[in-house]
């Protein structure tokens, strides 16, 4: 029967029928009366909530992770987000190799398409790449995070509280246990904080780097030349992303939510908030007092997200890159887009414009359908379901006032978010036979 089923689904059919489960699964570990600090235990819809959050390592909560969730619950969701930011497929590789047995080429196929790479060949090896570097990436962080939370909570909970928050950073999840000095408080108490900041923000790019940049540095090492030009571009775009909104951040708020801090404190805030909207979901500062500049800024770079093949959500790098160059391309009079030397097929510039429509059409339809449902700011709803559908978990402070079918929509953009916007489509049409007729051609108007 399993191995019949099997047959039947397609790569991305499997891939999100997974995440299904361990977010139901999820769900179902939530509501038992052991997960939560109270003793009722947690409602069917915030135990879906936090499950799909944690497991789409997206971050926006219905309920204060620390305040709400016992230690066995909050133990769930880290176990839901690390399975949700290394994928359940590359887990499930990992855990056969170990038992000494062979990874078949059906196996290997659901591996390549879960870690997002072009290739089969040495899909295994770069399993065992990603599982060693996380937990490299993330017992470091650990040591360092902990080195912060051991003289303020004692040894046993301050190696958690670095272990939780490593974790949470490295998959992008923007969950975090601070709940114990104020309900939905992130980071903002470590905003100077040098050491806070910086491994929080390392933890985040080296997250949401990719598993593929991970290996072509890891083989090529500092011969730039040799690194493929995906990897070429995503480092490009890791400079860029950095840099400028660092500097628009702090002229946009060192009036604002920046005012008052050092001018040390201003560069970590500027920061902070230049990086994790790209789809970490902590914040050091008030996102809701931010000016509505800042949130616009907030809200694109939560649509451009990380890089693809990594902890990250968005609509990737590389899908803004390839759109910008066509553009350019495009009012330049040039046949197809060239970068580095190199000429990008015409399938992957369809791809990328595919997923940026569909991204957009999600998000841009899910906040009309939460304003006319509970009448909330636009602004404000607006950065919620980018928010979810870009997997990132920043909010203005607004997912508590959602109504049951305004976080049931929520729950579908977190799921659609970390599966694909095109993958979820495809999940539901890649059996489909296509029609080998086509229509007469003619021309219409454009722009």
């Amino acid at each position: 029967m399993f191995t019949k089923i099997r047959k039947s689904l397609t790569p991305v059919q499997w891939i999100a029928a997974g995440f299904l489960i361990i977010i139901l699964c999820g769900t179902l570990l939530l509501m038992l009366p052991v997960s939560s600090r109270d003793s009722g235990g947690t409602d069917f819809l915030s135990a879906l909530f936090t499950a799909a959050s944690a497991t789409c390592v997206t971050g926006l909560v219905v309920v204060d992770t620390y305040q709400h969730w016992s230690l066995f619950g909050q133990l769930v969701i880290l176990l839901m987000i690390q399975t949700g930011g290394l994928g359940f497929v590359t887990i499930g590789v990992t855990i056969l190799l170990m038992m000494g047995k062979k990874v078949g080429l059906a196996d290997r196929g659901l591996l390549r398409d879960s870690v997002n790479i072009l290739e089969l060949g040495g899909v295994v090896r770069l399993a065992k790449l990603i599982v060693k570097g996380t937990l490299f990436f993330e017992g470091i962080g650990a040591c360092l995070l902990a080195c912060r939370f051991v003289p303020e909570f004692g040894i046993a909970e301050g190696i958690y509280y670095g272990i939780f928050h490593s974790v949470s950073a490295f998959c992008n999840a923007g969950f975090d246990l601070m709940g114990r000095f104020g309900e939905y408080g992130s980071l903002v108490r470590y905003a100077d904080d040098w050491l806070m900041n910086l491994t929080v923000v390392t933890l985040i790019l080296t997250g949401g780097l990719g598993f593929s940049v991970w290996r072509d540095l890891v083989k090529n090492r500092c011969h730039v030349r040799k690194y493929t030009l995906h990897t070429k571009m995503v480092l490009t775009a890791l400079l860029v992303l950095v840099i400028v909104p660092t500097g628009l951040f702090w002229l946009l708020e060192r009036d604002g939510v920046l005012a008052g801090m050092s001018g040390s404190g201003q560069f970590l805030g500027a920061l902070f908030a230049a990086v994790t909207p790209r789809t970490a979901g902590f914040n050091t500062t008030d996102v809701a007092a931010m000016g509505d500049a800042g949130k616009l800024l907030t809200l694109v770079l939560m649509l451009i997200g990380g890089n693809p093949g990594s902890t990250a959500g968005g609509v990737k790098t590389t899908t803004i890159m390839v759109l910008l160059f066509y553009v350019v391309s495009m009012i330049q009079h040039r046949d197809g887009v060239n970068v580095y030397g190199r000429r990008l097929p015409d399938g992957m510039i369809e791809k990328a414009a595919i997923v940026f429509t569909l991204t957009l059409t999600l998000a841009v339809t899910a906040s009309f359908l939460i304003c006319a449902l509970d009448g909330l700011p636009l602004t404000d709803v607006l950065l919620e379901t980018f928010s979810a559908v870009d997997t990132v978990g920043m909010s203005t402070g607004i997912t508590r006032q959602t109504g049951t079918c305004s976080r049931v929509i929520l729950i579908l953009l977190m799921y659609c978010g970390r599966i694909g916007s095109l993958s979820f489509a495809l999940a539901f049409t890649d059996k489909k036979q296509r029609s080998g007729l086509r229509q007469p051609m003619e021309r219409i108007n454009i722009g």
